[in-house]
């Protein structure tokens, strides 16, 4: 049974790890984006004092995470990733609704996201969830695709989607 719940500072290598199994799937399609080094401990360890990380842990294994922040009236998610193993559970819908739940608490409106829109498990996946792709970039939105170039991301193939509460 998978359960979800806060993720510790214990787990931020775990986590990690994680990410960079899960990036293993854009081999072929995205070689330096399966190369890219995992979220820094940093960000991590900062976005965990804020409650901004889930993790779904199934019989003591970390099988996927969540982290987001708040950018204007919803959560960003910034990451979201599931073990190649434990694909196809709906793990990734269960992280997002959880993230769902905690921006209601919040008083935010919904949840946005940035990712690729042609890759099967990004976009599409997200429309299937109830997100849609949105028309003009809010400023937070803007600054966030700033910090995606600087990273050497290539936005011309990203977009931006919501989902409300």
């Amino acid at each position: 049974m998978i359960i979800s719940r806060p993720a510790r500072l214990q787990e931020i290598e775990t986590i990690r790890s994680l990410e960079r199994a899960s990036a293993q799937r854009f081999v072929g399609l995205m070689d330096a984006l399966a190369a890219d080094e995992s979220s820094p401990a940093a960000v991590l360890t900062a976005r965990i004092a804020d409650g901004g990380v889930i993790v779904a842990v199934e019989d003591g294994t970390v099988a996927g995470f969540v982290m987001f922040r708040p950018v204007e009236a919803r959560a960003y998610v910034e990451q979201l990733d599931v073990l190649p193993a434990f694909a196809g559970r709906r793990i990734g819908a269960a992280l997002l609704d959880a993230v769902a739940a905690r921006a209601r608490e919040a008083g935010l409106v919904g949840l946005s996201l940035s990712t690729f829109r042609e890759i099967p498990w990004n976009a599409p996946y997200y429309r299937r969830l109830g997100f849609v792709e949105v028309d003009a970039l809010t400023p937070g939105m803007a600054a966030i695709r700033a910090e995606h170039l600087a990273r050497g991301l290539d936005e011309a193939a990203r977009v931006f989607m919501v989902r409300g509460l």
